[in-house]
């Protein structure tokens, strides 16, 4: 069990080398991959890279390039620290108020513009390419937060029962209302449909009074806005009760061109920045972009205002606007709307509420008469939800939202951007990741705004870039040092102006293919350009990368590397040594052109402090016995007289079991023979599976019999220490004896002293 959990360990050790390993390489790969001219270049190939300014730093055949690379990579090659680019990003709160925590009794001292609900309210990041950076968002619910609502409502003939209800809706809505917020007001619109064919009936009699002669309708209109927001509930009632109902011809309404108009008319309803909410009550389903074609109109809605003396006058114009464009509009103007729709379009208006974030959809009976708790248990609905949006991100950035919900309910990706059931006074977070991928081509800044849908409060965040060393600030231009002005020098190298190449600009390109220049980058007597190793650019050897960023190419003529050398146990230089242009050069006390000879002679030495018993030669570690009847790992086994073992139950020192053998001749050459009578074939079994232990209690009699006489001889040891060690040597193959198993083959050395006296001087063992 031991030996195997060893095993296990070794593994797990082997594994994590690999993982970390090759992560270091992937990312020096990525540094070298990006073949970086500047510090800029370089830092913006990986967060792993750096830029080793220091103007020693190259050997002959490396190229400007060489200076970038994986941190560690360059402090191992020799780069003082003192000496490496590696700009980091950072981040700065420039205001982060408090959210509100609201004490009871204190509400109506606080305006809507002290009220804070999302926190930090202004971020700085600085961001390098690569290395994102997280920040913590906290919203809080506040108590007692200002509502305005704008009830919409169509006043097409089918809605005539229902202007009657609402007739009355301000005061029981303003009463109901104060158990939610101190501050609410409400306003009021009406619609129909836009006044062109086919929608309405263009005749003079129809554009005057649409309905029957019998009853008396208002002319058809778009959009009106009958109330700007009031906390006069009274005042609502009788705008409401002056409404008369209109009429048109198709079912589906113009909802689309009024909802537009209200969320995009600010400044002419007054809305405040505070909960806005829109209540659309209809009994029909709506038109969208493209139905305006049916009365000729092909100009596409363009989101503004047009409302003049309160009527929206372009509805001949533009078409309706599309569903994309209308949750734009909703969303940039914080506004969350309620579907107040009978049963009967229940389904159409439920699909569009998938399609627009922060609404919500009531069923509302046939007369309006529940319209006051659709709305209260639309708001709850509404309000208990809070699902972050960001502005559209800039091509080189991306963004990444997770949430920590009440008890305990996290989210990412989509579901990172949101929480539920969050009731007032809860408080939720949310950790925003901002990365960049790239520089932007002109290095500007950019903002990014996030918001709670349907609330005004924002987050902005200000990004600036990374896109250049501090060694930059520094640089000379038309450096004397980069031939004569032919480029920058800044960290370290020279930045080279268009045309020239060449690690100090001393190159034109007109020259990079002449035979001439070529020529100084063949070694004496060979055809090879920088030993197909490398480029020659402007004379000199530019020795080629390879993937493996820990192979280099080096050398005037890119002839050395540092991957060609022999290998042991599949090991460059054994593990012991460094490759140096194709020789292995090994640490102390190892030599050999792999580096696999160990020098000192600690492991020769015998338990009588002797090397190899003075039987042999130690080279490498590992004992050459020079009298041809001994052998061991230190030349003290003799295997002609293994019966040195033969049952004496007695405790012997090493001095006495070397001369053990001699005295017992006989029995020892007994023992040898029923070795040699042993089935080969079951040998080799054994032999091939070293750490399974298969049975043999099939076997013969007669092989048991000859397996009992040297088990007398060697194996009954219940020395526990002795045998782990014997079982590590696995050195010849014998039979032994487990009680309640019967016959075994267990692998056992035959060099039993230095088992059982564990390498030590005079030191007695019992050998039963």
């Amino acid at each position: 069990m031991a030996q195997a959990n060893f095993k296990f360990l070794i593994w797990i050790g082997l594994l994590s080398c690999s993982v970390v390993c090759g992560s270091a390489q992937q990312g020096g790969s990525n540094c070298i991959k990006a073949n970086a001219k500047s510090c800029a270049d370089c830092i913006q190939a990986g967060p792993n890279c750096g830029w080793c300014k220091s103007a020693i730093f190259f050997e002959e055949g490396e190229s400007t390039s060489a200076r970038c690379d994986d941190l560690e990579v360059l402090k191992t090659k020799g780069c003082p620290p003192d000496e490496i680019e590696n700009p980091r990003g950072s981040q700065a709160m420039l205001k982060n108020k408090e959210v509100t925590n609201r004490v009871e009794g204190a509400a109506e001292n606080l305006k809507p513009e002290d009220i804070t609900q999302i926190q930090p309210q202004q971020v700085q990041l600085k961001l390098r390419i690569g290395e994102p950076q997280t920040f913590s968002l906290k919203f809080k619910r506040a108590e007692d937060y200002p509502i305005d609502l704008y009830y919409l409502m169509d006043l097409s003939y089918s809605m005539k029962d229902d202007l009657e209800n609402v007739k009355s809706l301000g005061t029981s809505l303003m009463s109901k209302m104060k158990n939610i917020t101190s501050d609410f007001r409400i306003g009021f619109g009406s619609l129909v449909e836009q006044t062109v064919m086919p929608y309405i009936s263009t005749t003079p009699a129809k554009l005057k009074n649409p309905c029957t002669a019998d009853l008396n309708c208002t002319s058809p209109f778009s959009y009106r806005n009958v109330l700007n927001f009031t906390r006069d509930g009274n005042l609502f009632n009788k705008f409401v009760g002056d409404q008369q109902i209109s009429g048109n011809l198709d079912s589906p309404e113009g909802g689309f061109d009024a909802i537009m108009q209200v969320a995009v008319c600010g400044s002419e309803l007054i809305w405040r920045n505070v909960t806005r909410l829109l209540v659309f009550s209809t009994d029909a389903g709506f038109h969208f972009a493209g139905d305006g074609k049916l009365g000729g109109i092909v100009l596409p809605n363009d989101g503004q205002c047009h409302l003049d003396n309160n009527m929206y006058t372009m509805s001949h114009y533009y078409d309706y606007p599309s569903i994309a464009h209308l949750v734009q509009k909703l969303s940039d103007n914080n506004i969350q709307i309620i579907f107040a729709v009978t049963q009967e379009f229940q389904p159409v208006y439920k699909e569009l509420k998938n399609l627009i974030p922060k609404s919500a959809v009531g069923t509302r009976s046939s007369n309006s008469s529940n319209v006051i708790q659709l709305i209260i248990d639309a708001y709850n609905s509404l309000s208990s939800e809070v699902i972050l949006e960001n502005n559209k991100l800039p091509k080189e950035v991306t963004i990444e939202y997770k949430s920590f919900c009440k008890n305990g309910v996290n989210g990412t990706g989509d579901e990172g951007r949101k929480c539920s059931n969050i009731s007032i006074g809860d408080e939720v977070s949310f950790e925003i990741k901002v990365t960049a991928n790239q520089c932007p081509e002109k290095g500007q800044g950019e903002t990014i705004k996030i918001k709670p849908l349907g609330f005004t409060e924002e987050v902005e965040i200000n990004l600036e870039f990374i896109c250049e060393c501090e060694c930059h600030k520094d640089r000379i231009p038309d450096s004397p040092i980069c031939s004569y002005g032919s480029g920058t020098f800044e960290c370290g190298a020279c930045r080279c102006k268009p045309g020239h190449i060449g690690k100090l600009c001393e190159c034109s390109m007109d020259e990079v293919n002449s035979e001439d220049i070529s020529s100084t980058c063949r070694r004496e007597n060979s055809s090879e350009i920088c030993s197909n190793n490398g480029e020659c650019i402007c004379g000199q050897c530019v020795c080629r990368k390879r993937e493996n960023a820990n192979e280099i190419y080096s050398g005037r003529f890119c002839e050395c590397d540092n991957f060609n050398c022999d290998r042991s146990d599949g090991l460059l230089c054994g593990g012991h040594g460094e490759c140096k242009c194709g020789e292995c050069e090994c640490t102390e006390n190892y030599t050999g052109s792999a580096c696999d000879c160990y020098m000192d002679t600690a492991p020769c030495e015998a338990g009588n402090g002797q090397i190899c018993n003075g039987r042999g030669i130690c080279k490498c570690g590992v004992c050459n016995c020079t009298d041809p009847k001994f052998m061991g790992p230190t030349c003290e086994l003799c295997p002609t007289c293994l019966g040195f073992f033969a049952e004496s139950k007695v405790t012997m020192t090493s001095e006495q079991m070397s001369q053990w053998p001699h005295q017992n001749q006989q029995k020892s050459q007994e023992v040898k023979r029923e070795i040699a009578k042993l089935p080969s074939k079951e040998m080799s079994l054994c032999s091939k599976n070293l750490t399974a232990l298969p049975t043999c209690s099939d076997r013969k009699q007669q092989e048991m019999d000859r397996g009992k006489k040297v088990i007398q001889h060697l194996s009954e040891s219940k020395n526990v220490e002795a045998k782990h060690c014997c079982r590590k040597k696995r050195k010849v193959l014998i039979w032994s004896r487990k009680w309640h198993k019967g016959w075994v083959c267990l692998i056992l050395p035959a060099l039993f002293s230095s088992c059982f006296l564990g390498g030590k001087k005079n030191t007695g063992r019992n050998l039963n």
